[in-house]
This record gives structure tokens, sequence and C-alpha cells, in this order.
């Protein structure tokens, strides 16, 4: 698996806070969650993404940076990190059992 950090960052909005606009980014993962292929954890300075490739991580990201968009954002910053580990099998909860 696939790990992704992600953080959407809107710029010129009307308020300084951004849960509007977190809150759909989330609810667009979380349908992608349901369909099956991608893992979410919502985190609270960004979300972490599981999924088994790369195009699941960029389509998850896509989507959550799209539907920002459509509340009127003019301006967007998308920050990924990706952990694309290739020796060994890796998830969210294999990375947070290494810390115990």
């Amino acid at each position: 698996m696939i790990i992704a950090e992600f953080s959407i960052v809107p710029l010129g909005t009307e308020t300084t806070s951004v849960s509007r606009y977190v809150k759909v980014a989330l609810k667009e993962l979380k349908e992608l969650e349901k369909e099956g292929g991608i893992k979410i954890k919502p985190e609270a300075m960004g979300t972490i993404i599981e999924a088994k490739n790369l195009e699941e991580i960029f389509n998850a990201v896509e989507k959550a940076h799209e539907a920002v968009f459509r509340l009127g954002v003019k301006r967007l910053v998308t920050e990924i990190k990706i952990d694309d580990r290739r020796d060994k099998e890796s998830s969210i909860e294999s990375k947070i059992n290494a810390l115990k």
C-alpha cells in the first residue's frame, strides 16, 4: 500500500476558518472510501490516504481539490507527501504500530 498525507489551503476566502472547505473535501474522500480502494484518516493538519497505487492517491486528492473549488474558491494550495515503500507491505496501522 502507498500512504500519502495531503492538505488543501484555500486562499483569498472571506474568513480565516477553513473547516467549511475541509468538510467538503472530506465528504468527497469518504464517498471514495465507501466505494473501496482507499482508506482515509483525517488528522488535525491534513488527511492520510492509503491506497494500492499512485493513481488512486492522485484521483482522491484531485476529487477533494475540485470539490473545494466548487465552493467558489479562486485559489488553492494543495500539498502532498507520499510514502511509497516497496521493500515490504505498509499501512497506516503498521506505521502507527512501529511507533509503539
